[in-house]
């Protein structure tokens, strides 16, 4: 923890920091000639100067206060933590500031912080940047955050060195801060976990380890990591465990069924082995089976002890060898071969089955009998490939899977006891989530279909109450995990379905799908799910508009960006709301969103916002507007050309809009410009003389035929100040622009 600040040092600080902010705000909003940037850069070349200034003054910055000599103000203003997260989001160290520099001297600097740090970054940096300007009063140190990742990874590594060699020692061991700090932020999940694992597994056969010694060192570490997270960090206990089931389930099975083994031994390893096992998701168990079982000299029996360990539940193993045998299909498993061979596994896998409550010995004998004569038959069996591929197919995995869903689809017609049908509810879950697995979307739509059926028209209130809530539990981390995926991978046609699907699942569906894309990167993926998003109509529109209200900001800013879509014009209330969001990022993809809709009734609403706003919004508005190339500004930037008063309280902003369009140098914006030109009175010679040169440089800037002939016509036989400022910048017209509107 830092020291305290003393008092004058303090209070020295939040004075820069609030002289640096407002003086970068200014420079950011307003147009050059304006007063507030004077103002502001006069105060903040005052702080930093003689006899304020007398000695360097040295700034370390971290993500969310400025330091001096390692000391920190005891109550930080919430100017100096918006200083730090600025100039730590360009990825400043140190800042020391010699009392050399004036007014222009801040401002150049300021006007590079004004920038995107990524595009600050792409131009080399910061330091770098400022060097390249020969900035001298301010010297720039800044982070290589990189290389501090680097060592932190090294260490790290190290680190789990240490606690492998204690375990495989069988010393007593805590796990150290810096390795339950990675397992809490989630840098060392289940991949990083699987290597440690792997690790021991390979130490313990360098150094001569049996069996017995190696499953104890690391049934000892699950129990380490386990305690260390729930005594520390007990809001990360459940991912940490479902992290370690994952990499468990990628040991060997001799090395998993030791530490299952080891679980029967004292209470505490016996519930934190007991408690990670638990949490082995059934896609790691399938894979599991699929990568072990397939391999070259398996051991079967090995294979099939872990798999029945960790698997009690009759019904869940043959649903899990199914999804196995998919796991290994999926994988490239093919032919006549693996069928033989996959017969095989599953005999093994499910062979802890016995009948003998059910069937007298004789009659077992004679079941015995009749499986020779069944391996007999086959030796001698005549009958064509053709026949026996038919009889094959009809107990093939997707035959199977049909079956099910027949199955399913018949009870949930046909149940009428409200306790047998609550029961079915899980395997019904269990189905549709392995269809959604292996992307049989049809059968899923058939299944989600009796559900919807049930919720809308059944003549029984507590069917309609049943199946409407299976349906609402059906929207799960794992639903919405394999919709994701196969979002990603699969073609036009196929998406159409996916989003047949997504309906019948109905509104709730809506939020994790907004929540997902607000945080998905890859283009093709968001485009499938805000088209799918937009399919649910009224229903996605009630469910959107209450996102507008997450305390997630990326999620708000989806939310706007599904507005635009969904109500054009009708969204302009909710948008509205969100301009005076605490969010700088969310208020200005609102600002974005009305542009895009460009209509007057979202021009003039942006015009009261800059009139009667908040300063926030104000801000957020400017900045979009400043935003470089953005061709949805010029309609805004014309409108306030024709109903913003240009010597009113928003003078600024008029003057802003005319340099803008300049910069946009589109064509619309001839006739606003010509106007802006001739417009002036003879009692504000100045102001008038401003506006009319800035006016006239857009129109030079745009360049074409018709900003020409609209430079010329004034220059010919416009107000006669205008004349002027016209023919100054004919000059600087394109030729053929010239010629074509003097001909």
């Amino acid at each position: 923890m830092a020291d305290v600040l003393a008092a004058g040092e303090a209070a020295r600080l939040t004075d820069f920091a609030r002289a640096f902010k407002a003086a970068a705000r200014a420079v950011v909003l307003y147009p050059g000639m304006h007063p507030a940037i004077t103002a502001t850069l006069s105060r903040l070349t005052q702080l930093t100067t003689p006899p304020h200034l007398t000695a360097p003054l040295r700034i370390s910055v971290t993500a969310d206060t400025l330091l001096i000599d390692g000391s920190a103000p005891a109550r930080p203003d919430a100017a100096i933590a918006e200083l730090a997260a600025l100039l730590h989001a360009h990825l400043v160290g140190e800042l020391t500031v010699h009392g050399t520099g004036d007014d222009d001297a801040w401002r150049r600097l300021l006007v590079v912080l004004g920038q995107a740090p990524d595009a600050v970054r792409a131009d080399g940096g910061l330091a770098h940047v400022w060097a390249a300007m020969q900035g001298r009063h301010v010297e720039i140190r800044e982070i290589d955050y990189r290389a501090v990742l680097r060592e932190r990874a090294i260490g790290i590594a190290a680190s789990w060195q240490d606690v492998v060699a204690k375990c495989l020692a069988g010393e007593a061991f805590e796990i150290p801060e810096d390795l339950l700090e990675s397992l809490v932020d989630g840098s060392a999940g289940a991949d990083t976990l699987a290597e440690v694992f792997a690790a021991i597994d390979a130490a313990s056969v360098q150094a001569g380890a049996d069996h017995a010694s190696k499953s104890a060192a690391l049934a000892g570490l699950v129990r380490g990591i386990v305690d260390a997270v729930e005594a520390r960090a007990p809001h990360r206990a459940e991912a940490v465990m479902r992290d370690m089931a994952t990499a468990l389930a990628r040991v060997s099975p001799e090395l998993l069924l030791g530490v299952l083994e080891h679980g029967d031994g004292d209470t505490g390893g016996r519930a934190a082995i007991g408690a990670v096992a638990s949490r082995m998701p059934d896609g790691a168990i399938a894979g599991f089976v699929a990568t072990r079982a397939m391999e070259a000299g398996a051991p079967l029996a090995r294979v099939a002890q872990a798999f029945q360990a960790l698997v009690v539940d009759g019904d869940r193993r043959e649903r899990l060898v199914t999804l196995a045998r998919d796991t290994a299909v999926a994988a490239g498993a093919r032919g006549e071969a693996f069928e033989q061979r996959w017969q095989e596994i599953a005999g093994q896998l499910l062979s802890e089955y016995t009948d003998e409550p059910f069937v007298s010995k004789p009659y077992a004998r004679e079941l015995s009998g009749a499986r020779a004569q069944a391996v007999e038959v086959e030796h001698i069996s005549d009958d064509p490939p053709e026949r026996v591929a038919a009889w094959r197919a009809t107990v093939d995995t997707t035959e199977l899977r049909r079956l099910d869903l027949l199955m399913m689809l018949d009870l949930l017609r046909i149940e009428d006891d409200l306790g047998r049908l609550e029961t079915l509810m899980r395997p019904v879950a269990g189905l549709l989530d392995d269809l959604l697995l292996v992307g049989d979307f049809e059968a899923a739509d058939q299944l989600v279909g009796a559900l919807r059926a049930d919720a809308w028209q059944s003549a029984h209130p507590w069917r309609r109450v049943l199946a409407q809530r299976t349906l609402d539990q059906l929207v799960t981390a794992g639903t919405m995990g394999h919709l994701l995926a196969q979002v990603a991978t699969l073609d036009d046609a196929r998406v159409e379905r996916v989003k047949a699907t997504c309906l019948s699942l109905g509104g709730a569906l809506v939020r994790p799908l907004a929540e997902a894309l607000s945080v998905e990167e890859r283009s093709r993926t968001r485009e499938r799910l805000t088209a799918i998003l937009l399919s649910f109509g009224a229903a996605g529109r009630v469910e959107v508009e209450q996102l507008k209200n997450s305390a997630n900001a990326a999620v708000r800013r989806t939310a706007i960006r599904l507005l635009r879509e969904y109500g054009g014009s009708a969204a302009l209330p909710d948008l509205t709301e969100l301009l005076d969001d605490a969010e700088p990022a969310v208020q200005r993809e609102a600002v974005r969103a009305i542009l895009t809709i460009g209509t007057d009734r979202g021009y003039a609403i942006l015009e009261r916002a800059l009139a009667t706003g908040t300063e926030r919004s104000r801000e957020a508005i400017m900045q979009a507007l400043s935003a470089p190339r953005d061709e949805r500004a010029a309609p805004l930037l014309i409108y306030i050309l024709a109903h913003v008063d240009h010597a009113g309280p928003l003078a600024w902003v008029y003057a802003r809009a005319v340099d803008l369009l300049g910069q946009l140098r589109d064509p619309r914006a001839v006739p606003a410009l010509r106007d802006a030109l001739c417009r002036g009175e003879w009692w504000a010679p100045r102001r008038t003389a401003a506006l009319r040169q800035a006016a006239a440089a857009a129109l030079a800037r745009i360049g074409t035929d018709e900003a020409a002939a609209a430079l010329t016509a004034v220059a010919d036989g416009g107000p006669l100040g205008a004349r002027a400022v016209a023919r100054q910048h004919l000059p600087s017209l394109p030729r053929t622009a010239t010629r074509g509107s003097r001909s």
